[in-house]
């Protein structure tokens, strides 16, 4: 099975590059990199020192619901191209290890699924959990802070 991983969507980004608001209603926060660990979740890149970034609270699920978790993300400042590499593991994901979670079509945590993952193994766990009937997608997330990172549908 192929997979791909999906960054943050075109007009999610657009509408926050337009000055539109945070899932929490509010205008995100603009600051300067000073360095690494400010992972964009459109390029999935690290946002590099001296450049802007906005930091905003993010709810990557189609509607709210008990499980629609929202966090902190960092987007690029300046609108910056979307991640496009279907096997390829992003840039962004540069730690040891990552939560990869299952989530069912009905937006929710597939129990059981989620696992602290070595970041090596991601694809093959990501192949695994996505040859069950009861999972849709998968959402890689910092081990350390539960924070999205991206996406990981079937290719």
């Amino acid at each position: 099975m192929s997979i791909i991983f999906q960054a943050m969507p075109e007009q999610d980004a657009a509408y926050l590059w337009a000055g539109g608001a945070d899932a929490y209603g509010r205008q995100p926060e603009t600051m300067m990199s000073d360095g690494p660990g400010y992972p964009c979740r459109h390029c999935l890149r690290n946002i590099g020192s001296g450049e802007g970034l906005l930091v905003l609270a993010y709810r990557p699920f189609p509607e709210l619901q008990p499980y629609a978790e929202t966090g902190p993300i960092f987007l690029h400042k300046k609108p910056c191209s979307r991640y496009h590499a279907a096997e390829v593991m992003p840039p962004v994901l540069s730690s040891p290890d990552y939560i990869v979670r299952g989530y069912g079509y009905n937006d929710r945590i597939v129990y059981g699924s989620g696992a602290v993952t070595p970041v090596e193994i991601i694809p093959s766990r990501a192949q695994e959990l996505l040859t069950r009937d009861d999972i849709a997608y998968l959402h890689v997330r910092s081990a350390r802070n539960n924070c999205y990172q991206c996406r990981i549908d079937r290719a």
